[in-house]
């Protein structure tokens, strides 16, 4: 999936369920930070060190109660630029 037009700051969908794996400092392991459709804010972009063609995307989650989540990295077929139909 191509994200080369996303900008800090742009709104982006979660696709797929995105789950803390225990890299989120101050969160549970298991926690589910979005399910698909949920709305986040890209941070920052940036690539994976050993393997430069993985791009990765920081992405702050809306919480049930409407507040930003922590960031968290996404790779690109977790997100999309545009709401889930």
């Amino acid at each position: 999936m191509q994200h080369a037009n996303l900008q800090k700051g742009d709104a982006v969908f979660a696709t797929t369920t995105i789950v803390n794996d225990g890299s989120v400092p101050g969160c549970e392991t298991g926690e589910v930070f979005a399910t698909p459709g949920t709305m986040g804010m890209l941070l920052n972009t940036g690539y994976v060190e050993l393997e430069p063609d993985t791009e990765l995307f920081l992405v702050s989650f809306r919480t049930e109660a409407g507040e930003p989540g922590p960031p968290v990295a996404c790779l690109a077929d977790e997100i999309s630029a545009q709401p889930l139909a």
